[in-house]
């Protein structure tokens, strides 16, 4: 199931599918994260913009509500068809459940349902300065994953340096989705825990999503490809 996803972290949606627009002749459809900067400039109608031009979508939207509200927000999603959506593990397990309950369709269908564990832009210090949780960070990450994986959630979004912690605590078969991915000559920007391609793919990630390596890249496409191939093979 290992794949690269694309932040298509843009402010509106002509830049997002003029970004687009340079993979049509690309040998794989690239699978698309749609944020919150996105998704709130351009509404449900991007995300059907890009569904329609055969592209897979992570809909990042990382609701944190009270469990009613979380439950009839993903029964608004569910009809977008997106394949990956997420909430912050963090709402607790009920709120997760709650989740899960609104984004399955009358069908039993519905897309991957994720939980963001900890942002790779927070380091250990400040989750105990600014967050007061006074466990590690690995241990709070393994256990909101285990909250997760009670609810019955697909997977978690972790840094890849947590990954196969992930592994070993929910199993195999519980998904790692990856952010802080750079390329090893690249700079960290704004995030903390971070690694390469190559090495999300030796220490456990399920899909890496990576953005401005490759959305601002002088080639995107190469830049994708490289990723693919370092990733996956």
């Amino acid at each position: 199931m290992k794949d690269v996803i694309i932040a298509c972290d843009f402010g509106r949606a002509e830049e997002a599918l003029a970004f687009l627009d340079r993979f049509a002749e690309c040998p794989r459809k690239p699978f698309v994260k749609i944020g919150m900067e996105l998704y709130y400039a351009s509404g449900p109608d991007i995300v059907k913009a890009v569904k329609a031009r055969g592209h897979r979508i992570f809909l990042d939207l990382k609701l944190h509500d009270i469990p009613n509200t979380v439950r009839k927000t993903m029964q608004v999603l569910s009809a977008l068809d997106v394949d990956m959506t997420n909430v912050h593990a963090a709402g607790t397990i009920e709120m997760m459940k709650a989740a899960r309950e609104g984004l399955t369709r009358p069908d039993c269908t519905r897309p991957l349902l994720i939980a963001v564990t900890q942002l790779t832009s927070t380091s250990e210090e400040r989750m105990h300065s600014d967050l007061l949780i006074g466990a590690p960070i690995g241990e709070t990450i393994a256990h909101y994953a285990s909250c997760a994986k009670e609810a019955g959630l697909d997977g978690v979004v972790c840094s890849p340096l947590e990954a196969s912690l992930i592994k070993e605590r929910c199993g195999a078969d519980f998904l790692a989705v990856t952010p802080g991915i750079r390329f090893a000559d690249a700079a960290g920007d704004d995030q903390v825990r971070i690694t390469t391609p190559a090495r999300a793919r030796k220490i456990g990630s399920d899909f890496i999503v990576v953005g401005r390596p490759i959305t601002a890249a002088p080639d995107p496409v190469a830049a994708y490809m490289k990723c693919v191939k370092d990733f996956i093979g």
